[in-house]
C-alpha cells in the first residue's frame, strides 16, 4: 500500500471508527511498516474497549434483564439529585429502558462530567419506552426536610411516567406511598442502567434549574455549583446573605440569615407513630 492509502486508511478506520473489513485487516496484518501496525494497534484497542464496554452495560442491566426475562418489561430506574446542595430544587427522575437497550457510557452521574451527562440525557430521552423529571421546590424542603423531599420528588417522577411501571428499581430507598413492587438496591446508580439513567436526567434538568436561578440571584455562582456547598458559595453567603432559593432549614443558611438551628427532624418510624 501507498503512503497515501494507509493515510486513507487511518481516516476510515481509526477516525471514523468504521468496521474493518476481514480482508483489509489481512493486508494490514501482512504489512510490515510503522503505519499499518500504528492503525491495527488503535482498532485492537477499541475492540478491547468495546468489549470491556459491552461487559460492563451487560453488568449494569443484571437487574433488569431478571425482570424483562420473567415478564416485567416495563422497569423503571429511579432516583433523586440535589440532596446536599444549599439552594435549589431537589429533582427525580424515572426511566423505563426498553428491553435491550444498550446506551455505551452510561453510568452514575455523578461519575460523568458536564458534557456526558448532556448527551447522554439526550440519548436517554430517545430510546426510552418513557421518561420522566420531578422537583421538590425549596419551600417544600423546609417544611417536610430534604429525606422526604427526595421521597417526595421520586414519587412525583414515578408518577409522571407515561405508562405505569411493573417493577421498580430505585437507589437504596423505598417508596412505601407506591403500590408496585420495588427493590432498593444500595449505589444502586453505579449497578443499575435504568437507575444511572434516571441519575443522568435528574441531575441534568436541576443543573439547568440553577443555571435560570443563577441569573435570577446573580452573585451567588448558582451556575457553577449549582447551590453545593463549596467554599465560593460560603463566601457569596458571608457577603450577600441568602435568596429566596436557600434552604432555609439547612444549618449554613439558618447561620447566614442569623437564625438559630433546628432541633433534628423526627426519624420515619417516629412521623409514623404521630
Amino acid at each position: 500500500m501507498s503512503q497515501y492509502s494507509l493515510d486513507a486508511l487511518r481516516q476510515r478506520y481509526v477516525i471514523e471508527r468504521r468496521p474493518l473489513e476481514a480482508n483489509v485487516e489481512q493486508i494490514l496484518r501482512a504489512d510490515t511498516r510503522a503505519g499499518a501496525r500504528a492503525i491495527l494497534a488503535a482498532i485492537d484497542k477499541r475492540r478491547f474497549e468495546n468489549r470491556s464496554e459491552g461487559q460492563r452495560l451487560r453488568k449494569m442491566l443484571r437487574f433488569e434483564t431478571a425482570l424483562w426475562e420473567s415478564g416485567h418489561y416495563a422497569v423503571a430506574g429511579v432516583d433523586e439529585a440535589g440532596m446536599s446542595p444549599l439552594a435549589g430544587p431537589v429533582s427525580a427522575g424515572a426511566v423505563i429502558l426498553k428491553p435491550g437497550t444498550r446506551i455505551v457510557g452510561i453510568d452514575d452521574s455523578k461519575k460523568l462530567d458536564a458534557a456526558a451527562r448532556d448527551e447522554l440525557a439526550k440519548e436517554i430521552k430517545e430510546k426510552a419506552e418513557s421518561w420522566s423529571v420531578a422537583f421538590v421546590e425549596v419551600e417544600e424542603i423546609d417544611a417536610i426536610n430534604i429525606y422526604w423531599a427526595g421521597i417526595q420528588a421520586m414519587q412525583r417522577a414515578v408518577w409522571g411516567l407515561g405508562l405505569t411501571p411493573q417493577h421498580l428499581l430505585i437507589d437504596a430507598k423505598r417508596l412505601k406511598e407506591i403500590d408496585i413492587p420495588q427493590q432498593a438496591i444500595i449505589k444502586g446508580d453505579a449497578k443499575s442502567a435504568s437507575i444511572a439513567a434516571a441519575s443522568i436526567l435528574a441531575k441534568v434538568e436541576r443543573d439547568r434549574v440553577m443555571r435560570t436561578l443563577d441569573l435570577r440571584y446573580p452573585g451567588y455562582g448558582f451556575a457553577d455549583h449549582k447551590g453545593y456547598p463549596v467554599p465560593a458559595h460560603y463566601d457569596a453567603l458571608a457577603r450577600l446573605g441568602a435568596c429566596a432559593a436557600h434552604r432555609r432549614s439547612f444549618g449554613p443558611v439558618r447561620k447566614a440569615l442569623g437564625l438559630p438551628s433546628l432541633p433534628p427532624w423526627p426519624s420515619a418510624s417516629e412521623r409514623t407513630a404521630g
